[in-house]
């Protein structure tokens, strides 16, 4: 009886799985060939999350989440013969929260990967303007020939930057738009300087060059500084992911001592106070080995 309950629960969570998820991956197939889901109505500027899906489709894949979630937990512990209904209830329960979180995640993942891919053009970005600026084009043309050149998220932001500026918002204000999509220290530093720059006159390739140099050595800085902490992320990493690994090993190789853990009520509060250690343990470390710049 038991083995027809587990085969039910998993033909269920593939049926759900193939009605939900098949349709979001073929409009994620069609999606990236036209580069963005959309953008945000009303004059305000474009949200990031736009470039990867739509607040409607990230909650339906959130709910999706965790109801195959809570499915795959039941059956991972209905086939290992634990039918403790309150375990059960408190598995599934914790593991939809978790899957719930799991496309939130991703995207977050998304916009945070295409921001440093920003950022890393943006040193190219300054000396291609002050080039131009140079050679005697204006800031306008010089953005647009820049942006060509790098392509990329760099070449996106700034040709949204440059639409704004054609139909009628001053060039100021469209960057300052920029910064609230692109939010980062160096993209403010530029955009402050360009907007005093043409407020008050002056020469903007000389600004333009001084803020290379500040840039420059503040992506060295960072770079030197991530090198120096690598170490201990990963000690973070392997500390909180070594109990797993060990009781993996030591199941499969002799399973009659480690499955007490998973077959009675103090294994499974041994496991809940580990895993809650260890969450504590990986932030904490992580937390030290992050240094604010």
């Amino acid at each position: 009886m038991t083995e027809l309950f587990v085969l039910a629960l998993v033909f269920a969570a593939v049926a759900w799985g193939v009605w939900v998820l098949a349709p979001l991956l073929a409009q994620a197939g069609m999606t990236k060939a036209d580069g963005r889901y959309g953008v945000a109505n009303g004059p305000g500027p474009v949200a990031p999350l736009y470039r990867f899906t739509t607040p409607e489709r990230l909650r339906q894949a959130s709910l999706s989440g965790a109801i195959l979630g809570s499915g795959l937990a039941g059956c991972v512990l209905l086939a290992f013969n634990i039918v403790i209904p309150w375990l059960l209830a408190v598995a599934c329960l914790g593991a939809g929260v978790l899957a719930f979180q799991i496309p939130g995640w991703w995207v977050a993942w998304r916009i945070r990967k295409r921001q440093q891919a920003f950022e890393r053009k943006l040193l190219d970005l300054v000396m291609g303007l002050g080039n131009g600026l140079r050679a005697g084009a204006a800031l306008p043309q010089s953005l647009e020939l820049v942006a060509r050149d790098l392509g990329g998220p760099m070449q996106e932001e700034l040709a949204i930057v440059l639409h704004e500026y054609r139909l009628g918002i001053d060039l100021p204000e469209s960057l300052n738009r920029l910064c609230a999509r692109m939010p980062g220290e160096d993209l403010l530093l530029l955009t402050s300087a360009v907007r005093l720059t043409l407020q008050s006159g002056g020469s903007l390739a000389e600004v333009l060059d001084r803020i290379t140099d500040t840039i420059r050595n503040r992506t060295e800085f960072q770079e030197k500084l991530r090198t120096m902490t690598a170490q201990g992320r990963f000690e973070a990493i392997f500390m909180a992911a070594a109990p797993l690994i060990a009781f993996l090993l030591i199941y499969f190789i002799q399973p009659e001592l480690m499955r007490p853990m998973v077959t009675t009520k103090l294994g499974w509060c041994a496991i809940g106070t580990v895993i809650a250690l260890e969450v504590i343990g990986y932030f904490s470390i992580n937390k030290i080995v992050t240094v604010e710049v």
